[in-house]
């Protein structure tokens, strides 16, 4: 029994073959060629579905089904992407479009953070657990919640946008339009932000020497080593992200009570110094105090996790 997971993005088509246990035997992708007819782009993913089929030594007789992570909001009853900003994609119907190609195999889709979230719960730091959170700390954050084993998207499918959580009351301008989202004070673009500041007001900074005064090669990488190797000022904007990060935490365990909530997005690459820092704050906050609450974990899936997740949508029966 296999299933195909398809990760969607702006750049890349990425496509694997994947057991039931969320592991990828094979996979392969193309470049996503974003701007030409959603008809091409589809095409393109149906072709490389079959290549890595048939690279794997397997046929479309073995795949149970295929599953479609996309950016942006899923109808996941129509099959079909309302919206994709970056895809420039509107009422897209990719279950019916694939379907032309690959005949009436069952196609599912959902939003990317979404199945993300799927693959921690099945394939990594969440394994065995129904009640999970991700959180994605990239250029914006992601989130993905899993109530009960079942992904939550909300009645009009657009559940779930935990960076655009307003944590900030007229905060940080957020280029959904809105002030003080999440992600404004927890993705890299934040620390990014914070630390060209630090470069401006702080000649003497670890951050300012390390980038020789220029602003534009400051990144979330930059700022969390100088961090690590104990500057003043670094450590004061990491404090800072941890904080912020670590109120949107409590909420959400006061709001979902979940098992599990796991870091992931590049952020999450500082490991132990991010995840330490971020439990003892949370611990000073939690709400019960003489109750256990989720463990939050890193993430350790990377880049896979769209392809799993998405795969394990038609899986969803099974696990």
């Amino acid at each position: 029994m296999y299933y195909i997971g398809v990760d969607l993005g702006g750049t890349n088509i990425a496509v694997g073959l994947v057991d039931k246990e969320g592991q990828i035997l094979h996979q392969d992708s193309v470049p996503t060629g974003v701007g030409r007819p959603y008809e091409m782009i589809l095409k393109d993913m149906a072709d490389l579905v079959k290549k890595v089929v048939a690279d794997s030594g397997h046929t479309m007789a073995e795949i149970e089904s295929v599953g479609v992570g996309s950016p942006g909001a899923a109808d996941t009853e129509k099959g079909e992407i309302v919206f994709a900003n970056n895809l420039y994609w509107h009422f897209v119907p990719v279950r019916a479009e694939l379907q032309k190609h690959l005949g009436a195999i069952p196609v599912s889709i959902d939003n990317d953070a979404n199945v993300a979230a799927l693959a921690e719960m099945v394939a990594g730091s969440a394994k065995g657990r129904r009640d999970v959170i991700l959180l994605t700390l990239g250029t914006g954050v992601g989130g993905g919640v899993i109530v009960g084993g079942r992904i939550v998207g909300g009645h009009h499918h657009v559940g779930a946008e935990i960076g655009h959580m307003i944590t900030v009351t007229d905060g940080e301008m957020c280029t959904c339009g809105n002030r003080g989202c999440f992600e404004r004070y927890t993705s890299a673009t934040a620390l990014i932000r914070m630390g060209r500041q630090a470069v401006v007001d702080n000649p003497g900074s670890a951050i300012h020497v390390a980038v020789g005064g220029d602003m534009e090669k400051v990144t979330a990488k930059v700022v969390l080593d100088a961090a690590k190797s104990g500057d003043i000022i670094a450590m004061e904007i990491f404090e800072r992200y941890v904080h912020h990060l670590a109120m949107g935490i409590v909420s959400l365990i006061n709001i979902f009570d979940p098992e599990v909530i796991a870091l992931g997005g590049g952020v999450s690459k500082a490991g132990d110094f991010l995840l330490d820092a971020v439990r003892a704050d949370v611990e000073k906050h939690i709400f019960y105090k003489d109750i256990p609450h989720a463990e939050i974990t890193i993430s350790p899936l990377g880049n896979e996790a769209g392809i799993i997740g998405a795969a394990m949508l038609g899986a969803m029966g099974q696990i």
